[in-house]
């Protein structure tokens, strides 16, 4: 799943790409990609683009006032081309759920695709007058990259660590891979009480939401859309490294399995040597 070191490459991406760019169409191949109908994609077509930003997750492309929001969930990408095939989208005919095609003054060539692995659908894309009007945008809980942002007073809650940081109502933008790598840098185990946490804990772990997640967004900047999957998954030290070598103790890394998820931590750096045991909740996925 994109987390925010990825959503804001991509951002900084399309920024570059389409601010100033005309939108000449909007095709949808997919029936449950667009949550909204007012305004309808065709309200979009030859309205100039006048940036792109991002909210938690959530890609914002405004289009003259219109925005078009994009949500990328757990299988979803953004591919983008300098040059789009002529022929037009199928209904259901592949993984590409929408295409916006945009014209820079030589025509409607370039543009981008938004696409969805597998089979469950999670993608997401409205068409709105103010991002707000989102639910999962009205929801968000502050950017931990914003200027300001003090993890402290989100703490007094008992939750375990790991469930905090993914919630996306409490903290913006984290997701379960950066999680891992937060929880690792400042040595916490995931299933921690955030609420019982003591000072130093919690000096560690804000300086480790800041330090883990501003160096992956250096790290993703100016890369290609198509790296930034295989260059996240390069820079991960315990995430998706089950069965490998902590880079820090040399311990193994270990893993705890859910359904449809799993997170992997050292027991060297943030258990005391101890494995963990599967003792969280459903809720623990929301």
């Amino acid at each position: 799943m994109p987390e925010l070191p990825e959503v804001n490459a991509l951002v900084e991406l399309l920024d570059r790409e389409l601010t100033g760019a005309v939108v000449a169409g909007v095709e949808l191949a997919s029936f449950s990609v667009l949550k909204t109908y007012a305004p309808p994609v065709s309200a979009l077509q030859g309205l100039e683009v006048t940036g792109v930003t991002r909210h938690g997750k959530f890609i914002d492309i405004d289009v003259s006032g219109i925005h078009v929001v994009v949500h990328l969930a757990k299988a979803g990408w953004l591919r983008w081309s300098d040059r789009l095939p002529e022929t037009r989208l199928k209904l259901g005919a592949s993984a590409i759920a929408a295409r916006v095609r945009l014209d820079r003054g030589d025509g409607p060539s370039v543009g981008f695709d938004v696409t969805e692995a597998g089979t469950r659908k999670g993608l997401a894309m409205y068409v709105v007058n103010d991002p707000s009007e989102v639910p999962g945008i009205a929801a968000l809980g502050p950017d931990p990259l914003a200027e300001g942002f003090e993890l402290r007073p989100l703490l007094d809650r008992r939750m375990q660590v790991k469930r905090l940081l993914r919630d996306q109502k409490i903290i913006a933008g984290v997701g379960n891979a950066y999680s891992d790598e937060i929880l690792h840098a400042a040595r916490l185990s995931p299933f921690a009480i955030a609420e019982s946490l003591k000072d130093d804990e919690v000096d560690r772990l804000e300086a480790a939401v800041q330090d883990v997640l501003r160096e992956a967004v250096e790290e993703a900047r100016g890369k290609p859309a198509e790296d930034l999957k295989d260059d996240k998954r390069t820079r991960m030290r315990v995430h998706g490294r089950a069965g490998e070598a902590c880079p820090v103790c040399g311990d193994t890394v270990l893993e705890v399995t859910y359904a449809q998820s799993s997170l992997q931590y050292c027991p060297t750096c943030q258990t005391g040597g101890k494995p963990l045991k599967d003792r969280t909740t459903s809720k623990f996925l929301k």
